[in-house]
């Protein structure tokens, strides 16, 4: 046996791991641990308001988590050759339940975004299981047809139309952050897939002149784009400027060390969406820079484990772009909302990965993971 594989039972029967499966779920543990605990600090002030329990939304949170982790680690799994099978019929089933978001009456708004499917009592976003399905899709079809994409043609027909109408299906909901996250993925996919660079050069192009459109078609959208660029020198504390300023403010707050664990002033509703789309300031605050560090350090360690992955897997065209896909996903979506919360993008209502309060985002994250760990663990390894 491998020196880089081990045997251990895993949900009911025994395998061989190797070494890049055991470092990577070691990542995702920690990465998850922390967000459940940060969680729980960040929405207790929310949940008491809502519920007399401080603990209602962590409940919700890590009861979402009991049940995903353990799918995370099915998932990985599945045989390959199963997931590039049904790949597409996951992306159209994904598509449509997205129409129904946008165009029935079983789609809900928050935010100023229609991204939410109620059913039942529950509220799900069906655009988080739409870029799982897009990135498994991907691998498939680069994969496929790889010899014939420097036809604009065959690129056209076999693969743009799929990616464009994915992505505007998430705009017609009017969620601008997820349609960037999905651009940044497909990017990811291209680029290890082999798409020409002058293809990736006029997507580029066009994707910047859709998104500034885009933006432009929304007053608060434009205000928040406009008062992050400084036309208006913030001044608008109590309006567009209210969400970064106080992030901004939560930083500063912890310095080095933090205020302790549990000790936010922010989260007592001065920063909203402290425990999703703003928990890194929570963080900030509450651990100071020493926190911040190691969670970017863990994303870092995630973001290398990865790119070794794919560099390990250039045989195996169809799981290198998977894997590119799902880094593109966590790591890339991960440094957007940092940058937001430190000032350098725009609000754009982005969670951070494994992190921010969120049943889909979490359970889509983990599915997608468990699909990279399957990988890993059919990683050749040399004996």
């Amino acid at each position: 046996m491998s020196a880089n594989n081990t045997r251990i039972r895993l949900l009911g029967g025994q395998r061989h791991i190797t070494k890049s499966f055991g470092q990577l779920l070691g990542v995702i543990t920690l990465l998850l641990l922390l967000g459940l605990t940060m969680v729980l600090s960040a929405s207790s002030i929310d949940s008491y308001s809502a519920s007399n329990s401080f603990f209602s939304l962590f409940m919700k949170q890590g009861l979402i988590a009991l049940l995903a982790f353990p799918a995370m680690l099915l998932v990985s799994r599945i045989p390959m050759e199963v997931l590039r099978r049904w790949s597409k019929a996951f992306l159209i089933a994904t598509m449509l339940v997205q129409l129904l978001v946008v165009s029935t009456s079983l789609g809900s708004a928050g935010g100023g975004n229609r991204n939410w499917l109620n059913v039942g009592g529950f509220s799900v976003q069906p655009s988080e299981f739409m870029k799982l399905a897009l990135v498994i899709w991907l691998g498939r079809v680069l994969s496929e047809r790889r010899d014939e994409l420097t036809s604009l043609k065959v690129f056209v027909k076999h693969v743009l139309v799929w990616v464009v109408a994915a992505i505007a299906l998430v705009m017609a909901g009017r969620d601008l952050g997820t349609a960037m996250v999905m651009l940044i993925i497909v990017f990811g996919c291209f680029f290890v897939g082999r798409v020409p660079l002058r293809f990736l050069g006029a997507l580029a192009v066009a994707g910047g002149v859709i998104a500034g459109i885009f933006a432009i078609g929304s007053a608060n959208r434009l205000s928040r784009i406009a008062s992050w660029a400084g036309s208006s020198g913030c001044t608008d504390y109590s309006g567009t400027c209210w969400q970064t300023t106080h992030g901004t403010w939560a930083l500063a707050a912890g310095g080095i060390f933090g205020v302790g664990l549990g000790n936010s002033k922010s989260k007592w509703a001065w920063l909203p969406e402290a425990e999703n789309d703003f928990i890194f300031a929570i963080i900030g605050e509450e651990l100071g820079l020493v926190g911040l560090t190691a969670l970017i350090g863990l994303y870092v360690l995630l973001a290398v484990l990865m790119v070794r992955l794919i560099v390990r897997l250039a045989d195996r065209p169809f799981e290198q772009i998977v894997v590119a896909g799902a880094l593109t996903w966590t790591v890339g979506q991960a440094f957007i909302n940092i940058a937001v919360v430190l000032g350098l993008l725009p609000v754009l209502g982005v969670p951070l990965p494994l992190v921010s309060y969120g049943g889909s985002s979490l359970v889509a994250n983990l599915l997608m993971l468990g699909v990279v760990l399957g990988i890993a663990n059919t990683e050749r390894t040399p004996s």
